[in-house]
């Protein structure tokens, strides 16, 4: 029993002492955790971060807004779900930027229990930096749902404004939290490699553009927490994506893993979804025939960058491992070799980045499985990692048509309407009471009253402070 107690001991400090090597390696210039709608100066989330009230700070440019806590709160919930604000027209938060460059921007979502509001009226549109986030309309946030909505942008200013706008004057907006954080420099690259039915070529300017990632998946291994990733990232395991299970099979690594100068790093993607992969292997004499093929739903109108994690953690050598990788069923790297692309070390990680047009099928598939180079009694293909991330489209929006311009000027547009209507009102009064002196005039047009040429003393105080009094 004490050495039961001994090894578990052990094996909770080993955790901890990984989990602060990992978070020391990288420290961000700009990290704002905002725990909107709190009073409290700081709340612990369940995974052990610190975020700060905005009602306590200065990040938020708007006034009038509600802050609310929820009548029934739930235990399993992280207490940044447990409060929320509410905006009941367009209001906004201005973080100040001290690294310009691309940033990590995450939003939190959760419909509360309130005997004021009823969070079916919630709909709106997020915009940030002149991108259109997301329109609430289009995603379904039902009373238990927590949704976080996780995006890399750029910011090349000292200020990163995100503004919330509900659609027309009888809905609102809200959010429950709010992170932003410098993202590391090689988290995105300029360059990646463009893939459809006709062409198989390198684009470059990725990063005039903003993403939103739709999946991040550890493929073969375990759902990783924000607690164990140095970008408190969420990887969700495979098993939903993955379109048949015959012929793969899933392997662990116990040993370290390799990363290299100028390779992935652990920013790119942490230990805990190197260590694990599902893999292709020839058993017998001769190669399988079998591709491990998964299926993830999209939308249709935009690009996707698909990013795969490779790392070989299960040849018994290194040249051994040769594989074809599809994506969209279009052929995107032929006789696909790790060792050449990790100076030859086993157990190194290695990611390539496709760009892909998300067609009307709705469906983005990627395969992964042996080439005409594979080796018998070999492992014959391997995937460790993927991430998918929308491409915001030619109007800068990940959610529809409509741009950042036309979403605030529509509703300018729409509940501006009773200032013109009491303008007219005001210029018809001004019109009936210059009709009415004329027609008196003409009927007395023998008589007028010159104006005084002093005015008394009493009257000059008055009219002072009622000029002194600015609307």
């Amino acid at each position: 029993m004490a050495t039961l107690f001994s090894t578990l001991a052990l094996y909770f400090s080993f955790t901890f002492l990984c989990f602060h090597l990992i978070a020391a390696s990288f420290s961000p210039i700009d990290h704002y955790l905002i725990n909107c709608g709190s009073h409290e100066p700081k709340t612990v989330d369940s995974d052990h971060r610190h975020f700060s009230g905005d009602s306590t700070m200065s990040f938020l440019a708007s006034t009038g807004t509600i802050s609310l806590t929820d009548a029934n709160r739930s235990p399993k919930s992280s207490p940044i779900y447990h409060t929320a604000r509410v905006f009941t027209r367009p209001s906004k938060y201005k973080f100040l930027i001290k690294n310009p460059g691309t940033h990590l921007l995450r939003l939190h979502f959760r419909r509360l229990i309130s005997s004021s509001l009823d969070f079916n009226n919630a709909k709106f549109h997020v915009l940030a930096n002149g991108f259109v986030l997301f329109n609430s309309l289009s995603i379904e946030m039902g009373q238990d749902i927590e949704i976080v909505k996780d995006y890399v942008i750029g910011v090349d200013s000292d200020v990163l404004v995100i503004s919330f706008v509900p659609i027309d004057k009888s809905k609102f907006a809200f959010v429950n939290g709010i992170e932003v954080i410098s993202a590391p420099n090689d988290l995105i690259a300029d360059v990646a490699q463009y893939v459809s039915f006709d062409k198989n070529e390198q684009i470059h300017g990725l990063l005039k553009n903003g993403f939103e990632t739709v999946y991040r998946v550890n493929v073969g291994g375990w759902k990783v927490t924000p607690f164990n990733d140095s970008l408190w990232r969420t990887w969700v395991t495979d098993d939903e994506y993955l379109k048949s299970k015959d012929g793969s099979s899933k392997v662990h690594f116990g040993g370290r893993i390799n990363y290299q100068d100028g390779g992935a790093s652990r920013e790119v993607g942490p230990d805990n979804v190197y260590n694990s992969a599902r893999v292709i292997r020839s058993s017998g004499d001769s190669v399988s025939e079998l591709n491990m093929t998964w299926t993830f739903p999209v939308i249709g109108g935009y690009k996707y960058l698909v990013r795969m994690h490779f790392c070989d953690i299960a040849s018994i050598a290194r040249g051994m491992l040769f594989f074809d990788v599809y994506v969209n069923d279009n052929l995107a790297y032929k006789n696909l070799d790790l060792t050449s692309v990790t100076n030859g070390m086993l157990a190194s990680p290695f990611y390539a980045d496709v760009v892909v047009d998300g067609d009307s099928s709705g469906v983005l598939t990627l395969s992964v499985g042996p080439s005409n180079m594979s080796l018998p009694r070999a492992v014959d293909a391997i995937l460790n990692g993927v991430e998918i991330m929308k491409i915001n489209n030619s109007v800068g929006s990940f959610d529809g048509e409509i741009c950042a311009h036309s979403v605030l000027k529509s509703w300018k547009k729409g509940n501006g309407s009773f200032y013109p209507m009491l303008a007219a009102v005001f210029l018809l009064l001004i019109a009936f009471v210059i009709m009415h002196r004329r027609r008196a005039g003409a009927t007395d047009s023998g008589t007028w009253w010159s104006l005084p040429t002093e005015i008394p003393e009493v009257n000059m105080k008055y009219s002072n402070q009622m000029s002194s009094n600015k609307l």
